[in-house]
């Protein structure tokens, strides 16, 4: 890995590169992907089983697009009877985790008869999209799943690939099963994202669509933004480590791969105050390159986006933390709950040597669906908010009405919308 001496230069040349990796910056694409949405809203059930056929090699059709619960159970069947009860032991941590999160409908009544409130609703339901391919990510499937059931969503609708044989990952299937969707479909990509929309035939219509998926997905979920919602268009994997002295090199460096293996546009960085911690790190690095699996897109992710960065202080390398805004972000210091109190920005925190990040993306509880490039300035992790509705409530008695009514006249007719303040007035005609 690459070691600089940071500086407001190379600072500046850091964030501009790593904000090139945002999927927003990929419109190439965007054509594409809107002419697949628009021809699935137009044809429905026909246009996506033509793409699935196209895309995927596979033969899907009305009959078949469903997992049924004879293909659940041949899944069950064949995932490892271990991992499905490390997956229930995960999924104990997740749903306490986001029972905590849940809010209430509340009501506050005053002496002059008026009544504020608000009040909280489960979405009807939900879309959930799982990629497929080579890999399968059963967490994903937990992380995206659980809240919305903590929230009381009744209807969780998975999509996710199947190969040419027309067949699901198995270890995905089973994660959704016991993490609660209520039906799962055969489809992917763009055309999986306008089914969800708009619906199909086959594919109910949904009120909002999250998880994750690659740059077709991504923009495919902007380009139905305002149909329905979406919880973010999400980027490549981050990770920052802010270390000091005290650090351990070697198990910095195997954080710091532990997200450059996602792709070769992940990117994993240092800030340290110690060269000699640098120069470490960045050894152990290269001998783990030497007997990790994905060396290749690991090496392609390093030399893209991997760095060590040196700072005079702490406090350079927490602003340096602020600026990047990580998704995931590990604090190895010999105080890390006094660092991370000065940290503005960034989607999860870990604190301390033994809490490496693969503990937040499988165990912990706390969601792993996080604001990437950036975003951590302004968006929070998935949670059980992003599965609810707020609704205002108000009641006010002619009682409590009565003495501020002249108050919103003038403040209407101010805007000059005078049939606003027609609408107070007439309660009070013949009062003036």
């Amino acid at each position: 890995m690459r070691i600089l001496k940071l500086n407001e230069e190379n600072k500046k040349n850091l964030l501009e590169d790593l904000l090139k990796r945002d999927p927003n910056h990929y419109t190439q694409y965007a054509d594409a992907v809107q002419v697949i949405v628009d021809t699935v809203k137009a044809e429905g059930d026909r246009a996506l089983f033509a793409y699935t056929e196209k895309f995927d090699h596979a033969i899907v059709t009305a009959e078949n697009v469903r997992v049924t619960e004879d293909e659940l159970q041949e899944a069950m069947d064949q995932v490892d009877p271990e991992l499905v009860e490390v997956m229930k032991r995960a999924l104990v941590n997740i749903r306490s985790y986001h029972e905590k999160q849940k809010r209430y409908s509340w009501f506050d009544t005053r002496p002059d008869g008026s009544i504020l409130g608000q009040k909280i609703t489960p979405l009807a339901s939900v879309g959930v999209y799982v990629p497929g391919g080579k890999a399968a990510y059963p967490s994903s499937v937990l992380m995206n799943i659980v809240p919305a059931q903590v929230a009381g969503v009744s209807q969780i609708v998975m999509v996710t690939p199947c190969n040419a044989q027309g067949k699901v990952n198995p270890v995905t299937l089973v994660a959704a099963h016991l993490a609660g969707a209520t039906q799962v479909y055969k489809a992917g990509g763009a055309q999986a994202v306008a089914a969800l929309a708009f619906g199909t035939e086959s594919i109910p219509r949904v009120d909002k669509i999250v998880g994750p998926g690659n740059i077709y997905v991504a923009l495919a979920k902007k380009a139905v933004y305002g149909h329905v919602s979406i919880d973010s268009i999400a980027g490549p994997s981050e990770i920052l480590v802010i270390a000091d002295e005290t650090a351990n090199p070697r198990y910095v460096a195997a954080d710091l791969l532990s997200q450059a293996e996602h792709d070769e546009l992940a990117s994993a960085i240092l800030v340290t105050t110690s060269q000699k911690l640098a120069e470490e790190v960045a050894g152990e690095v290269d001998q783990f390159l030497q007997e990790l699996s994905r060396k290749e897109i690991l090496e392609k992710s390093l030399e893209n986006y991997g760095y060590i960065l040196v700072v005079d202080s702490l406090q350079e390398a927490v602003d340096t933390a602020n600026d990047i805004a990580s998704e995931h972000l590990e604090i190895v210091t010999a105080n890390p709950f006094e660092v991370m109190t000065k940290i503005r920005n960034a989607g999860a925190i870990f604190l301390g040597q033994y809490s490496s990040e693969p503990l937040g993306d499988y165990f912990a509880g706390p969601n792993h669906v996080l604001p990437t490039n950036g975003t951590a300035k302004f968006f929070s992790p998935l949670n059980v908010d992003d599965y609810v509705k707020k609704s205002s409530i108000i009641y006010y008695s002619k009682e409590a009405l009565e003495p501020v009514h002249e108050d919103i006249i003038k403040f209407a007719e101010a805007e000059h919308l005078t049939a606003h303040a027609n609408s107070i007035r007439v309660r009070f005609e013949g009062k003036e």
